[in-house]
Formats: C-alpha cells, structure tokens, sequence
C-alpha cells in the first residue's frame, strides 16, 4: 500500500474511533439523565416487567446458584439484585454512572450487597477487568449491547472472562419487529418504520438526549461473537406479546395479553419465527 493510501486508511480509522466515543458519550448522558427515574414508566412499566420476568426464567435454567455471572448494562440492578436474591453471585456493570450508584442502593437496600459487586465498566471496557476465567456466565438485558461500537472485542474479552464452556444470555433489541412494522405504519410514519432496517446506527432519543443504537437480527447479531462462542438457542421476544410502547393493550386487554405471553413462550423458537420479535434472546457456548 502507498503511503497515500496507509495515511487515507489511517485517517478513516481514527475518524470512527473519534465517533465512536462520541457515540459512547452521548449514550451514557442519556441513561444518566433518566437514572432516577428508570424504575418508572420510562424503563419498567408492566410490559417490560413481563420480559424481564422472561430473561430470569432463562437466566435461572442456563445458570445454577453460586455460579459468579457478569452484568453488562445492569441499569439500575434489577436483574442483578433479583439474582442475588436466587443465590447468585453477580458482578454489574454500567457505563453510566448515574445506574450504578442506583445499583449499589438497591443491593444495600435489600441486603445483598455481599453478593452484587457494582462497577462503573462499560461493555467496550471489560478488558480492565483482571479476572480471567473468574466466570460462569455473562449476561446483559434489554440491549445495551445494541450500543456498543465493536461486538468482537467484547466477544473475545467475554471468553477471556469466562470458565470453560461458559454461557452468554443475551436480550438484544431485533430487526423484525411486525407489531412496530404495524403500529408505525397505521401512523404513516414511514421513515420511523424502517429505522430497525438501517445497517449502521441510528439515533434513538431519550429524554431530550440520544441513544446511538444499531439493530441485530440473530444471526448477524451471533456473528460477531463465532470466533469463541459457539450458538446454542435463539428466540424472539415480545414477537405475539405487545412490546414496552405499547402499554395500552396490558392496560385494556390483560388477559388477551397473557394469552399473547403464552403464545410467545410457546413458538417464538420455531424456525422463520425466531428472528422476529421485538428483541430476541440468545444463548451461546463458550468453545
């Protein structure tokens, strides 16, 4: 290559590592701003309980008590706290401050500090972590790994982290969601329909902040992490049942939304069905 052309490539890099961060930075100031309050409507109304309620069924199957699990984007520690409660012992990690010192509160609060480690880590920042194989199993909920710039890294510091044949259990936010394909287009709001489509982040705001996301279908998603982790189980999630935006159907119709849960539990892992969803769950193998 031509000194152009390494000065060119050279340049290119540097210009997304300066995005990245940029990136980075305007996604923790978001969560940030809303930590006080993520335990309302905005980040646990009913129907993300329902999830959240899933994830642990999950979580609780692939995992025994004892066994040490990581916490990537733990918010304010509801699933850190709740596994600790199952004899769990969990280390929660967030790039945002503001949740970590939520988590920290609530472990103190409910007396399981001895068993939630909180730290101020984000998931592109694991490798400060000195705790090689110190691991059973890696968790992360509700997509925050969606905003993390290079899912390889965290793949390859995962597998640092993790025992032999460790597990990671994933919830990340999908590419085919049909009942926000619906709800959008009954609006007209076509540019909004597609955002799940796009191929590199998109804004998402927050609080008069933003959220640099990008989208995933199951298998793009397992991708960046096939070097170490081999695919053990996908689903869509929120695929029958209505997702977190739509609160008004819990609200009017509950028991046509417990018929919709039962009916996402029983075939959202059928092939073509489990890729969509509002998130899907991922379960991976370390090799």
């Amino acid at each position: 290559m031509s000194d152009r052309g390494m000065n060119k490539s050279a340049d290119s890099n540097a210009a997304t590592h300066n995005s990245s961060l940029l990136h980075l930075s305007d996604t923790r100031d978001a969560f940030d701003s809303v930590a006080a309050d993520y335990d309302g409507p905005r980040g646990n109304n009913e129907l993300i309980r329902d999830m959240r309620a899933e994830m642990w069924r999950w979580l609780e199957t692939t995992f025994s008590p004892g066994d040490r699990l990581l916490d990537l984007g733990c918010g304010t520690g509801l699933d850190a706290v709740h596994m600790a409660h199952q004899g769990y012992r969990v280390t929660a990690t967030d790039w945002s401050p503001l949740m970590v010192g939520r988590t920290r509160d609530r472990a103190a609060a409910e007396g399981v500090t001895e068993r939630v480690r909180a730290i101020n880590v984000g998931a592109q920042e694991l490798r400060s972590l000195d705790e090689a194989g110190a691991y059973d199993g890696v968790y992360s909920n509700l997509g925050p790994l969606n905003c993390v710039p290079n899912l390889r890294e965290v793949a390859q510091e995962c597998a640092r982290l993790l025992k032999p044949r460790g597990a990671l259990v994933f919830t990340v936010i999908g590419r085919v969601c049909p009942w926000e394909l619906v709800h959008y287009l009954r609006l007209g709001r076509w540019a909004r329909a597609r955002v799940r489509f796009a191929r590199d982040v998109v804004p998402v705001g927050m609080n008069n902040h933003t959220i640099w996301t990008r989208y995933y279908a199951p298998r793009e998603f397992h991708r960046q992490f096939n070097s170490h982790f081999a695919l053990e189980h996908f689903r869509g999630l929120c695929l029958f049942a209505p997702p977190p935006y739509l609160t008004w159907l819990q609200t009017r119709y509950p028991q046509l939304s417990e018929r919709l849960w039962r009916l996402d539990r029983r075939v959202s892992g059928w092939p073509v069905l489990r890729g969509m969803g509002d998130h899907f769950l991922v379960i991976m193998r370390k090799k």
